[in-house]
């Protein structure tokens, strides 16, 4: 499987001739959906999801399909009928060629006054990726590769390294990054490659790496 890294929390998956891609939002590239034939949101903050970029991605491929949570999907289904699926929590599914199991309910806590929005994470071909969007989320199986949201306004590093000694992958590649700086980069990188437990890995928007 390759796997491409796009701007923020957007990453590419691609085999056997088919693309899937999870959360194209308004911090990533305008063409990050293009092409896809399986996309998959996380939730509905506008860092994860663009509804015009899913809208102009959907049309250019009249068999690509969404399968996201019933906050995003509502503002996508009629005009896109049949082509938009409302998962949640335990939810199974394939498309494209994809195994897909949902897992997490719940964004997580920005702030105790901001009331929490739904939030599933996607854990791809049997663990081979996982992708959390916002919330720190545990499936119940082993993951390989685990897609990490470095840098939140609502985690903090120790947070995030604990996740990653609790999930347990092989390697952990940073997403939710484009708040980060360039010039803390090298204190992220440090702490978490030492601490996790895990292969720690960065790479830049646009790169790929064989998983």
């Amino acid at each position: 499987m390759k796997f491409t890294k796009k701007s923020h929390s957007c990453v590419r998956l691609e085999k056997d001739g088919r693309t899937l891609v999870i959360d194209p939002g308004g911090f990533s590239e305008p063409d990050a959906a293009l092409g896809a034939d399986v996309v998959l949101v996380t939730h509905e903050h506008p860092d994860h999801f663009d509804e015009g970029r899913l809208r102009t991605a959907l049309e250019a491929n009249p068999e690509a399909a969404i399968w996201t949570l019933r906050s995003v999907a509502d503002q996508l289904t009629a005009a896109f009928p049949g082509r938009v699926h409302t998962v949640g929590h335990g939810d199974t599914f394939t498309a494209a060629g994809f195994d897909v199991q949902v897992h997490g309910e719940l964004h997580a806590v920005i702030h105790p006054d901001i009331p929490r929005i739904t939030n599933v994470g996607y854990l791809v071909d049997g663990g081979k990726v996982f992708h959390p969007g916002d919330a720190l989320t545990v499936p119940d199986q082993p993951v390989e590769t685990l897609m990490l949201p470095v840098m939140a306004p609502w985690n903090k590093i120790s947070e995030v390294i604990e996740y990653v000694r609790e999930v347990k992958p092989q390697r952990a590649y940073d997403v939710h990054d484009a708040l980060l700086t360039d010039l803390a980069r090298p204190i992220y990188d440090r702490q978490i490659g030492a601490l996790a437990d895990a292969e720690h890995l960065r790479l830049a928007p646009g790169a790929s790496a064989e998983l």
